[in-house]
């Protein structure tokens, strides 16, 4: 049984940090792309930074390059994504997910269940 599973998320001011795990089993973990989405009430859920097998690759949406770091540690089967200088705007359920893409939400076949991030002002 696949199973993806995020913790780290929480309540932090803003200019505050956070750091997101995800851990993933029951998958050959180094073999796929892992992602992090999030969706914010009344919006849907996008793209927000992924890392690729192959050499490593990352990806990083606009709105959180500077800001946010992943990584990826494949002994461990544990993805991480680092948060600082955290805004309002980033307050969104986030999740992970695992799949042939880390950017395109058709072709991820596993999601975790979201861990809430809160960013007060």
């Amino acid at each position: 049984e696949v199973r993806v599973a995020e913790s780290g998320g929480g309540l932090v001011q803003a200019g505050g940090s956070l750091r997101l795990s995800c851990t993933a089993s029951g998958l050959s973990f180094d073999n796929y792309a892992m992602g992090w989405f999030r969706q914010a009430p009344g919006k849907e859920r996008e793209a927000v930074a992924g890392v690729y097998t192959v050499g490593g690759s990352t990806y990083y949406a606009d709105s959180v390059k500077g800001r946010f770091t992943i990584s990826r540690d494949n002994a461990k089967g544990t993805m991480y994504l680092q948060m600082n200088n955290l805004k309002p705007e980033d307050t969104a359920m986030y999740y992970c997910s695992a799949g042939p893409s880390c950017q395109t939400q058709v072709l991820v076949t596993n999601w975790g269940q979201g861990t809430q991030v809160t960013v007060s002002s």
